[in-house]
């Protein structure tokens, strides 16, 4: 048998191999396959996201006003990718705002941009995008209703509208990115609670309703309203309307030494890690912190069923107590109406978790909307976490980077400059 010349068989091998590699191109070019191995899944849709995208059977477009050479338009074609790959009739245009100025003032378009999301003829406009806000405008896009909620005024309630730490203007914000608009209500001046409210938000008042205020919002109750109540260690101003309902607020904050395994040194700032079973709460997996809560005593009235949705360690104590146990500092009401429908109030014995200085705080933000989505009955909103941004810097102490500098700047070129000797002297030799 006749033997293949060397100079033949490396032309056979890289032929072969040319061909190995073409091959590989083409069917990965043909049938993509991503691998997403970031620690919080960061690439990924959520499942939520992805039941959502098939339910949609029609056309979906996103039009971006951005202007050319911004980041932002590098960020939204990554983001819009995913959803392409699993909805393939989703497409992404960009317009330049400078370049479309009738366009621009008929949007109202300001210096960052507008995303708008067309479905069916419905749109959509998004000042900010992530995988939260654009789920949720897809499924504001297919339900077509959106929701207001009122927020009590005129005794001092946290507000919607200013911008003070103590308020929940940045609260308000997030909710109108998920077409849930907030209204303030001011008893004094319309003396009625408005139809349209899907939710009334009470929150922490600093001084108590006045008799005409209280009678309103009870027959609001009694008609089978939905309600989220704040309140904080030693406000009384709620306690009237909290008996009503079967809860009681008991004396003093939470303190809770369990925060000490997560760095915090101040008791009073409890940190919910482990969620008792409430569909608020299912797949939450954030931590969320309250800067001082007060604690609840409940018992059933009014028809109404109780569920603890959060619970302390079984370490924490009360400031005014030093009796441990489990502490819970939030409850949810629920009743079921004669026209099958299902009334829920919220209660949370802190409204600083929602305030403007600590909704930035790890599952804050994502535990209030859950709040919202369960009240006004928008389950499907729940199931949309929004994803934290892990800190990835490395921080060393004085002594590991005298080390690292120590081996890297004498250590590592001293033990180069040897072994070069070595193989240097070795060769000689010979």
């Amino acid at each position: 048998m006749p033997k293949i010349s060397p100079r033949l068989q490396n032309k056979l091998c890289t032929a072969l191999m040319l061909a190995l590699l073409g091959g590989v191109a083409y069917v990965s070019a043909r049938y993509p396959v991503a691998i997403d191995v970031t620690q919080n899944a960061a690439n990924s849709l959520s499942p939520a996201t992805q039941s959502v995208l098939y339910s949609l059977p029609d056309k979906v477009t996103l039009t971006a006003y951005i202007r050319q050479g911004q980041p932002l338009r590098t960020q939204i074609a990554h983001l819009v990718d995913r959803y392409t790959q699993q909805k393939p009739n989703l497409t992404l245009s960009f317009v330049d705002p400078d370049l479309a100025p009738e366009k621009a003032r008929e949007l109202n378009i300001g210096p960052e941009g507008v995303i708008v999301v067309d479905y069916q003829g419905r749109t959509e406009k998004l000042s900010f995008m992530d995988e939260a806000a654009l789920t949720n405008a897809l499924l504001q896009l297919a339900d077509n209703k959106g929701h207001w909620l009122s927020f009590l005024t005129g005794h001092g309630e946290r507000s919607p509208d200013t911008f003070a730490n103590f308020d929940v203007s940045d609260f308000a914000k997030e909710l109108a990115r998920r077409n849930i608009r907030a209204q303030s209500l001011n008893l004094a001046k319309v003396p009625a609670i408005p139809d349209n409210s899907a939710v009334l938000v009470i929150a922490s008042p600093s001084v108590p309703l006045l008799p005409g205020e209280m009678s309103l919002i009870k027959d609001y109750v009694a008609k089978g309203g939905h309600l989220l109540l704040l309140t904080d260690p030693d406000n009384t101003a709620l306690h009237s309307l909290l008996h009503h309902l079967g809860v009681t607020q008991l004396p003093g904050s939470v303190l809770d030494d369990n925060a000490k395994l997560y760095g915090v040194d101040d008791a009073s700032f409890v940190l919910a890690s482990v969620y008792p079973a409430h569909p608020i709460t299912q797949g939450l997996k954030t931590m969320a912190l309250f800067p001082g809560a007060a604690a609840f005593n409940f018992t059933e009235t009014g028809g109404f069923k109780l569920a603890q949705v959060l619970q302390s360690s079984a370490l924490a104590t009360l400031s005014t107590s030093a009796q441990a146990g489990v502490k819970t500092y939030a409850v949810a009401l629920t009743q079921n109406r004669p026209d099958h429908s299902q009334q829920r109030i919220v209660v949370v014995g802190d409204g600083d978790f929602l305030a403007n200085a600590y909704l930035g705080n790890v599952g804050n933000l994502d535990l209030g909307l859950r709040m919202i989505a369960w009240l006004a009955h928008d389950d499907r909103y729940i199931d949309i976490p929004a994803k934290p941004t892990h800190d990835k810097r490395l921080q060393f102490s004085q002594m590991t980077v005298a080390m690292m500098g120590f081996g890297f700047l004498l250590v590592l070129p001293i033990t180069l400059l040897g072994t070069g000797l070595v193989i240097w002297w070795r060769r000689k030799r010979r």
